[in-house]
């Protein structure tokens, strides 16, 4: 059925007869509020799930739980996980790091100048995870009436990379020279801002960032979590040469 999920009476329809439900808080780069853009959707599913009777959810969720402060966006969706763990469902919260699809962001860049940017260290090895590999550990989730209980399920690759490692890969990849630019932070806000982001997004992205540094990524959970077949070479390949060529 059509609707936006932040509508209680379009999720109550939704819901009707389900017994597992795969939630998603979409992103809202105009949003002046961060964690009122998370809790306008969080509270209408939790009333949902209380009266439809909903036994399971999955939901998209971060690494870091528990250890992340002030992470921008990632606080948010602790948030989240939180509230809906406080209704008694059954709970899957699917922890990654960051998305490779990030670098369509930075196709343009990629494309015209031949090098990307973030105010990260380009020195730093963290985790990556792809869309896709999370979308086939919620769908076997999904499939499977067998589980319940409330438990964090890592996603990420088993392979840590800095953004220096990734500017090689994108080099090899693309056949010519891509590098890494180390950017300040204020000038990474301004150019967002410059791109429509609200204030509020652009510095939870910042804050993500520096969560990032700080090592929110790097538990013990991460490496227990290295379930995901997708490498950033193949992504690259399959995915961002595509983009770049189109």
């Amino acid at each position: 059925m059509e609707g936006s999920h932040d509508d209680i009476n379009v999720l109550n329809k939704a819901f009707e007869g389900a017994h597992t439900v795969f939630w998603l808080v979409p992103p809202d780069p105009r949003a002046e509020s961060i964690q009122r853009h998370v809790l306008n959707y969080i509270q209408p599913l939790c009333d949902a799930i209380r009266t439809q009777g909903v036994k399971r959810v999955i939901g998209i969720s971060s690494l870091g739980r528990g250890i992340a402060k002030n992470a921008g966006q990632i606080s948010a969706i602790f948030a989240m996980d939180d509230l809906i763990e406080s209704t008694g469902v059954s709970y899957r919260s699917l922890c990654m790091p960051g998305f490779m699809e990030n670098f369509l962001w930075q196709v343009e860049p990629i494309k015209r100048q031949g090098m990307f940017f973030h105010p990260a260290s380009g020195d730093i090895k963290f985790p990556q995870c792809a869309t896709r590999d999370i979308a086939a550990v919620a769908a076997n989730l999904l499939l499977d009436p067998s589980w319940s209980g409330q438990e964090n399920v890592p996603v990420c690759t088993a392979e840590t990379l800095s953004y220096n490692d990734m500017a090689r890969i994108l080099s090899e990849v693309l056949g010519r020279p891509i590098r890494f630019q180390q950017i300040s932070a204020d000038a990474y806000k301004t150019a967002m801002m410059q791109h429509g982001m609200t204030e509020a997004w652009a510095q939870g992205l910042i804050d993500m960032a520096a969560a990032a540094e700080r090592g929110i990524y790097d538990s013990e959970t991460r490496m227990r979590g290295s379930n995901a077949p997708t490498d950033f070479r193949t992504w690259c390949e399959k995915v961002l040469k595509p983009a770049v060529l189109d």
